[in-house]
């Protein structure tokens, strides 16, 4: 309470130094914490202290809402304060809308389990896109506004203001000559002509521009394309990419070729906890063990050879963005336990992926869901290696990380498994919310 009355008490302008100071560290933390986040390659080396460093990501957020709340009362008195600098005013209107931007998308992100799935998609998307555009600016206003650069400025001003005044004294005295006919003396003009037509500060303006243009520009038309993309050239890139060499192609059936889903609708965001690994038939194997009456073990071209089935499904990351209307064509989990034969002991049936780090647990009565699919196929094409080919699970009613990609192992236990994201603080009942559901 005494904070609160001693805000109140301070003058307008020391409340507007303090807020200005405040928020860029609070966008400094929020950079920090968010690219962390995002960046796919270490999202595994962080384990448990990622769901940590979103939980401060989130809190962080809050402040910041809270920052714009404090600022809202100043703005007439600023935005009047302000009202004969154009730049300052736009500077205005281009900060507060990215951070009333990221504030109410963040909020919706915060929130994406109890809306609809378009919301978070839509939000994803724009928060990227504030992030894009906001911290390339935020960069750019510090390096443009800062101490020695507007020191710099000074200096140029008082030197132009010198040489100007000198100048004009110049041609006061010189009463005749080519000076008095309003020329300059020849030295005087070479001299003139030295002059650069830019100052050092804005130079070096220019220059911290062009090098965000050019550092962030490639990057951020990748981003955009890819958030154009619809699925299906994204889809086509990968499989022509793909660094697993499976031989033969799985041969899609007809409701798969074309997809009977239309194909997906979405982009995927490919996350791993290792560097992605590659396979060949040559020595690749699909195996059940565990508590069952007969363990199997299936080379690829016998597992090609099993009866398939397609289904069409959504997809969704419990980060927020969904995949739609995915076509998938593999064997119904359900009819492998029956080829091995469940024992009465079994309760849940343990994943391993190829990768040998992730692994993930079902309970029986999950694993036979009629949906959940061992899929070697996605929209008619052949899984692709960073989409968990050859062969991944697919548990429609949960989150992805249920999903076990590069999956070559089952093992039927009697007590539950802990995988490892649940380890790491996520639920082990994945259930994507029914409202999320379509």
């Amino acid at each position: 309470m005494d904070s609160w009355r001693g805000w109140l008490k301070e003058s307008y302008g020391k409340k507007l130094s303090k807020l200005h100071a405040w928020n860029a560290w609070i966008i400094v933390l929020l950079t920090v914490t968010g690219i962390i986040l995002y960046i796919p390659s270490i999202r595994g080396d962080l384990g448990a202290f990622r769901v940590i460093m979103k939980q401060a990501h989130i809190v962080i957020g809050f402040v910041s809402i809270l920052l714009i709340a404090l600022y809202v009362p100043l703005i007439p008195k600023h935005w009047k304060q302000i009202r004969n600098k154009l730049s300052q005013r736009w500077n205005l209107i281009i900060v507060l809308g990215l951070l009333v931007g990221w504030s109410i998308t963040g909020l919706i992100l915060w929130q994406f389990r109890s809306l609809p799935p378009i919301w978070s998609n839509i939000s994803l998307i724009l928060h990227d896109l504030f992030t894009w555009i906001g911290i390339p600016y935020a960069v750019y206003h510090s390096i443009s506004r800062s101490r020695w650069l507007k020191a710099m400025r000074s200096q140029e001003k008082k030197a132009a203001a010198a040489q100007a005044s000198a100048e004009l004294e110049k041609r006061i005295a010189a009463a005749s000559g080519t000076e008095a006919e309003g020329k300059m003396a020849p030295q005087a003009f070479v001299e003139y002509l030295k002059k650069s037509p830019i100052s050092r500060a804005n130079f070096l303006r220019l220059i911290a521009g062009l090098v965000l243009v050019f550092g962030v520009g490639p990057a951020f038309y990748r981003w955009m394309k890819s958030v154009s993309d619809t699925g299906g050239d994204e889809l086509e890139k990968l499989v022509g990419n793909d660094g697993n060499h499976m031989v033969p192609a799985p041969i899609a059936l007809a409701e798969s070729n074309p997809p009977i889903g239309g194909g997906g609708k979405g982009e995927f965001r490919i996350y791993t906890v290792t560097d992605i690994p590659s396979f060949s038939s040559e020595n690749w194997q699909f195996v059940i063990s565990g508590l069952v009456d007969k363990p199997v073990s299936w080379s690829w071209e016998e597992l090609l050879k099993l009866p398939r089935k397609v289904q069409v499904s959504d997809f969704h990351c419990v980060t927020g963005w969904s995949v739609y209307s995915l076509t998938w064509e593999g064997i119904p989990l359900s009819e492998l336990l029956k080829i091995a034969g469940v024992k009465s002991k079994a309760r849940y049936a343990k994943m391993y992926s190829g990768d040998k780090v992730y692994t993930d647990c079902l309970s029986l009565e999950q694993a036979r869901l009629e949906d959940v699919m061992v899929a070697v196929l996605m929209d008619g094409k052949p899984l692709p290696q960073q989409l968990g080919g050859p062969v991944r699970l697919v548990v429609p009613k949960m989150y992805a990380y249920k999903s076990v990609k590069w999956l070559q192992a089952i093992e039927l236990i009697e007590e539950e498994h802990m995988g490892y994201w649940e380890v790491r603080g996520y639920d082990n009942d994945a259930w994507v919310p029914g409202k999320r559901l379509t």
